[in-house]
């Protein structure tokens, strides 16, 4: 079957090698003029490395990671506001800090090696079906580059094709994202721990371990700021002081990062989106990852999610002869895990991201002591890893 894949991002990547390995052939389309490693840390999950072993890469990957044992969230009063440890669901269990352009250089890597065609500096803008069992897709200048028995979109939480669809119930922007940074991390002092520091909903400072650009480069970690981001263009004219200033009111562990920063131009702004979609295909077109349903990185599992959707529209497209069937059962396999992440982050932004003073003081009495209890703590923990389908104990993954 000849699959044209819009975006070469996690999705795209992921659903590109699990379709050539499969005998299709395969097209990418990546709208940046150079294929380069991008973006801050991010959190695999054991569902996302489970993927990443199908895939071939789980070992590779593994080695420019750092393995995260825990997640930690402080108060400004040094209250334990989120505690919560792989090893409590099952001995052994870990996720990986991981920066995500190793991520991508190695997808991008086992592409090469399948000699998937990757075609750069290319804006997909539009398609059409012309017919049954084929779709057509357009450049920026309304240009034709080709017709596909089927077309994967995973151009992202901005993608440009996904209001043509017609299948848009949400796309909006969140009014809180991150200001980020990757520094060195030689001695490995923020090893093992996602740490969060919390002043209210207001105020929130991260540190992600994420791994290594080689095997022999020295230990990186990712720092995250939560800011407004009708803030940030503020906090940018003001320049790296002030950056600096808010960072340090939260925590006094930064400064070895901080040190590393020579001009706020170096530190990037993130936003958030919030995209639900009514079904993730129309027709022979289906959407992955971001571009099918965005949401904010409360619960880590955006790029868990993208290589989530790309291993089981490979599997459903193996085992079913019929496109459309398989595409209707992909839609219906994922729909349960990728809506109740997208609720539940839903839910939370404002927990942890907001101007909701008396959310922040509920949250840090009453958060701590009910991760404690039993089912509050077992639902954490799958939550985490990254198999719930429902807020009930047993809607799980199987």
């Amino acid at each position: 079957m000849r699959i044209g894949v819009v975006g070469c991002g996690t999705a795209g990547q992921a659903a590109a090698i699990h379709l050539a390995r499969a005998g299709h052939h395969v097209t990418v389309f990546e709208r940046t003029p150079t294929l380069g490693p991008v973006g801050a840390g991010i959190l695999l999950q054991p569902t996302g490395l489970r993927v990443l072993n199908e895939l071939g890469v789980g070992d590779e990957i593994a080695r420019l990671s750092s393995p995260v044992h825990r997640l930690s969230g402080l108060n400004q009063r040094g209250r334990t506001v989120l505690d919560v440890r792989y090893s409590d669901r099952e001995p052994g269990l870990f996720g990986l800090g991981v920066h995500r352009g190793s991520l991508f250089s190695t997808l991008l890597d086992r592409m090469n090696q399948l000699r998937i065609e990757i075609w750069t500096d290319v804006d997909v803008r539009s398609y059409t079906q012309p017919r049954r069992g084929v779709v057509e897709i357009f450049d920026d200048a309304q240009r034709s580059l080709g017709h596909f028995e089927l077309v994967i979109i995973g151009d992202g939480a901005r993608s440009s094709l996904r209001a043509q669809s017609g299948l848009v119930r949400r796309a909006t922007r969140y009014p809180w994202g991150a200001m980020w940074f990757v520094a060195t991390d030689p001695d490995e002092q923020f090893s093992g721990v996602l740490q969060q520091y919390y002043h209210g909903t207001r105020g929130m400072v991260g540190f992600l371990p994420s791994g290594r650009s080689a095997v022999d480069s020295p230990s990186t970690v990712s720092v995250f700021l939560s800011v407004r981001i009708d803030e940030a263009g503020v906090i940018r004219q003001r320049g790296l002081g002030e950056f600096a200033r808010r960072v340090r009111a939260l925590t006094d562990r930064a400064e070895t990062v901080l040190s590393q920063i020579s001009d706020i131009a170096q530190v990037i702004t993130a936003s958030y989106h919030d995209v639900v979609l009514s079904r993730v295909f129309d027709g022979r077109v289906v959407f992955l990852g971001d571009a099918a349903h965005a949401m904010s990185p409360q619960l880590g599992q955006g790029a868990n999610l993208a290589l989530m959707d790309a291993s089981e529209l490979a599997k459903q497209l193996a085992e079913v002869s019929d496109v459309d069937v398989a595409i209707e059962r992909y839609d219906r396999a994922r729909r349960a895990n990728v809506r109740y992440y997208q609720r539940v982050s839903r839910w939370l932004t404002p927990v942890f991201q907001s101007g909701l003073t008396p959310v922040g003081v509920v949250r840090d009495a009453l958060m701590g002591p009910m991760s404690r209890a039993p089912i509050f703590r077992s639902l954490m923990l799958d939550s985490l890893v990254g198999i719930k389908t429902g807020l009930m104990p047993w809607s799980v993954m199987r």
